[in-house]
C-alpha cells in the first residue's frame, strides 16, 4: 500500500464517529488514546516493539484525496458536503509518543500514546493497530528464533508464504529488527538496506541433464557465491558428493564454495553426515544451510539432537507467525478534554483484564543501580515526580494489590518518547541497524529468567499508588 493513499485504511465506524462528533460540535476537543496489548504472544516472556517507521510515514502523508471523498459520497450515511469538506482539509495535528523500535515491551503498558483532536485520533486507530500489531508480532517471533540459534546466521525466507506483498516487505523489516541477518526479498533489501541472500531452487537442478552438471553450470555463473541445494534427488548418495566435486573444481581455480543447503528429510541426521563428508574432503570451511518449515521450536530440537547446521532459512512460520497469527493489541481512550483540561476515563468490563488504566500516563523502566538489570516497569501520572527523582517506591503487585515491595536505588528510564508535536515530526528516525543494536542492549537489561523460551518468569508492570487509587475510584463511581 502507498502511504499517500491510506486515509480509508480504517474501519467505517471511525468515519461514523468522526461525523457524529462533527454534528455535535465536539470534533475539535482533544483526547488521549493508549495503544497496548493485553497478553504476550507465543508464551514468550517479552515482546519486541516494531512498526513505528510505518506509523510515521502514515501520519506524515495522511489526507483525504478526491477519490476518497467521492467514495464516501456513495455511502448510505449520505454524509453532507460540509462534512466532506472538513475531511478534505484533514491533516494530523496532534502529538504522538512512542517507545523506540526494538524496545522490549510487556502487557498493559502504553507503547504508543496519541493526543489530538478526537476526530483525528479516532480515524488513525485502525491503521496504527494494523501496523504495530503485525510488526511487533513478527519481531517477537524473530527474536525467539534468534534465542534458539544465538550464534548462527538467520535468513528470512518468507515472502512467497506471507499474506500479500505488504506483509512480506514489512514483515522482513520486523524480522531484521528481531535479529535476522538477511532476507531473500530484494525489494525489502532495496527499501530498508537489509542484506539480500539467495542460492538456487530445485528447478535449476531439474532443468539440467544431471545434478553434477547443474552444480557445475551454477558455479561457473556465480563462482564467488556458490551455495548448492543438495536434496533434489538423494542428499547423501548424490547431492553432497557432487557438491564436493564442484568444490574441488572451484579450489583448483582459486575459488571456494560457500555452503550446501538441506531442504528436506531428517535435518539432524543429514547435517551430521554431510558435515562428516565435507570435513573428510578437507572442506571444513563449507557451511551447511537448512530450511524446510523451520521455527524456534524445530531449531531448538535440532540443536538438542546435535545437528551441524550453521545457517537457518526460516520462512512460513516466521512471516505468518504460524502458532499465533495476531498480537491482539488495542487502542483505548484514556482521557478526554473537558473545560480545557484532560478528564481521565475508564472502560469497565466483565473480564478483569479488559479494564483500562485511566488518564494520561508515563511509563518507566526501573533499572537497579546495584545489578544493572530491570526490576519492573512502572506507570505513573505525569505530575508524579517521585519516580523521576529516584524516591523509594512501593511496588504494588498488579494482580494481588495487597502485596507491596519496597524498591530504591534505581534509575527510572522513560519509555514513551515524543515523536510528533502539533502534527510535525520532531525526531530523526534511527537507522535499522541502530534499532537492532538497541534491541540487543534491551535484552541485556533482563534477567535470563524472563528471556527463557519455556515457562519464562513474568515481568511485572506496576501502577503507582496514585494511579491505582484513580482507577479504583473510577470503577466505584461508574459501578455505582
Amino acid at each position: 500500500m502507498n502511504e499517500a493513499s491510506l486515509s480509508l485504511h480504517t474501519d467505517k465506524y471511525q468515519i461514523n464517529m468522526m461525523y457524529a462528533h462533527w454534528v455535535q460540535g465536539t470534533h475539535r476537543q482533544w483526547a488521549v488514546f493508549d495503544l497496548y496489548f493485553r497478553s504476550l504472544p507465543f508464551g514468550n516472556g517479552y515482546a519486541v516493539f516494531a512498526g513505528l517507521e510505518r506509523v510515521v510515514r502514515y501520519l506524515s502523508n495522511l489526507r483525504f484525496e478526491e477519490d476518497d471523498i467521492a467514495y464516501l459520497r456513495t455511502q448510505e450515511e449520505n454524509y453532507p458536503e460540509a462534512f466532506l469538506e472538513e475531511l478534505r482539509r484533514f491533516r494530523f495535528s496532534g502529538h504522538l509518543y512512542s517507545v523506540p523500535e526494538g524496545t522490549l515491551v510487556f502487557p498493559n503498558e502504553p507503547i504508543v500514546r496519541v493526543e489530538g483532536p478526537i476526530m483525528e485520533s479516532q480515524l488513525i486507530e485502525t491503521a496504527l493497530l494494523n501496523f504495530v500489531n503485525y510488526q511487533t508480532l513478527i519481531a517477537t517471533k524473530a527474536s525467539r528464533v534468534k534465542q534458539a540459534a544465538p550464534h548462527d546466521i538467520l535468513l528470512e525466507f518468507g515472502s512467497r508464504r506471507a499474506q500479500e506483498a505488504d506483509a512480506a516487505i514489512w514483515g522482513t523489516r520486523a524480522a531484521y529488527i528481531g535479529g535476522f541477518h538477511a532476507t531473500s526479498n530484494l525489494l525489502a533489501g532495496k527499501l530498508f538496506g537489509i542484506p539480500a541472500k539467495g542460492t538456487h531452487a530445485h528447478s535449476w537442478v531439474q532443468s539440467h541433464d544431471g545434478e553434477e552438471e547443474a552444480f557445475r553450470k551454477y558455479a561457473e555463473a556465480l563462482p564467488d557465491q556458490v551455495t548448492l541445494l543438495v536434496d533434489t534427488y538423494d542428499t547423501l548418495r548424490s547431492g553432497v558428493p557432487n557438491a564436493i566435486r564442484i568444490a574441488r573444481e572451484l579450489e583448483s581455480r582459486g575459488k571456494k564454495m560457500d555452503a550446501i543447503r538441506l531442504d528436506s528429510g531428517d535435518l539432524a541426521y543429514l547435517s551430521k553426515q554431510a558435515r562428516r563428508m565435507l570435513d573428510e574432503a578437507g572442506l571444513s570451511d563449507v557451511k551447511i544451510v537448512a530450511s524446510n518449515d523451520l521455527d524456534e521450536n524445530l531449531i531448538f530440537n535440532l540443536k538438542a539432537q546435535g545437528a551441524r547446521i550453521d545457517i537457518w532459512g526460516v520462512g512460513t512460520k516466521l512471516i505468518t507467525a504460524a502458532d499465533q497469527p495476531a498480537l491482539g493489541g488495542v487502542y483505548k481512550l484514556a482521557a478526554r478534554e473537558k473545560d480545557g483540561e484532560y478528564v481521565p476515563v475508564i472502560k469497565i468490563s466483565g473480564n478483569p483484564e479488559k479494564v483500562t488504566n485511566p488518564g494520561v500516563k508515563e511509563a518507566y523502566r526501573l533499572v537497579s543501580r546495584t545489578t544493572g538489570k530491570a526490576k519492573a516497569d512502572y506507570l505513573a501520572l505525569p505530575h508524579e515526580s517521585d519516580v523521576r527523582e529516584g524516591v523509594p517506591l512501593r511496588l504494588i503487585d498488579p494482580v494481588h494489590t495487597y502485596i507491596e515491595e519496597p524498591f530504591d536505588d534505581y534509575e527510572a528510564v522513560p519509555l514513551l518518547r515524543p515523536v510528533f508535536r502539533d502534527g510535525e515530526l520532531i525526531i530523526e528516525l534511527p537507522k535499522l541497524d541502530e534499532i537492532r543494536e538497541y534491541r540487543e542492549r534491551q535484552l541485556e537489561l533482563l534477567w535470563p529468567e524472563y528471556l527463557r523460551k519455556l515457562n519464562p518468569e513474568q515481568y511485572r508492570v506496576h501502577l503507582s499508588p496514585e494511579l491505582l487509587r484513580l482507577k479504583l475510584e473510577l470503577i466505584r463511581r461508574y459501578q455505582a
